[in-house]
């Protein structure tokens, strides 16, 4: 039995800009699959297995989060700061994608141990090709430790 492909949770709530991360990442040739949900809470949910979100099965553990800092209820930085705070989540890592190029919210991203930081460029093309390198190098170049052995 082949292992089931990595899972990318996208934490965003702008519905257009999710999109664009969804149609980004469904063009390159790595194997996952793509989990969205559209605030933090949900975020919060989803990693702890709350609410909606208990069934492991439809929503296995992340390998990769990909959070804006700026979402209604629940910011990004309180997602950071949770999951990083908890034994068995903390190795997952987590990039902030925003919009955000102000030093303080990459500051503010790092003290709450983001692994990476990266800014939205405009141009499509652009953002597809750093999406793809992004997700190249979390999912297929960087080795983990296996969750199951925590």
């Amino acid at each position: 039995m082949s292992p089931e492909p990595p899972v990318i949770l996208i934490v965003e709530d702008n519905k257009d800009h999710a999109e664009l991360v969804i149609r980004s990442l469904k063009s390159h040739s790595i194997d996952y699959t793509i989990q969205h949900v559209q605030d933090g809470n949900q975020a919060l949910d989803y990693l702890f297995q709350r609410n909606d979100f208990t069934d492991s099965k439809k929503y296995p553990r992340p390998a990769l989060i990909l959070v804006d800092l700026r979402m209604p209820k629940v910011d990004g930085l309180e997602v950071l700061q949770q999951v990083k705070r908890d034994e068995k989540l903390r190795c997952i890592p987590i990039v902030v994608l925003t919009t955000s190029k102000a030093n303080q919210d990459m500051v503010d991203a790092f003290a709450h141990h983001a692994n990476s930081y990266l800014v939205k460029p405009l141009d499509f093309d652009i953002f597809k090709s750093q999406l793809i390198d992004l997700c190249t190098y979390w999912l297929k170049w960087n080795k983990l430790p296996d969750a199951s052995a925590q």
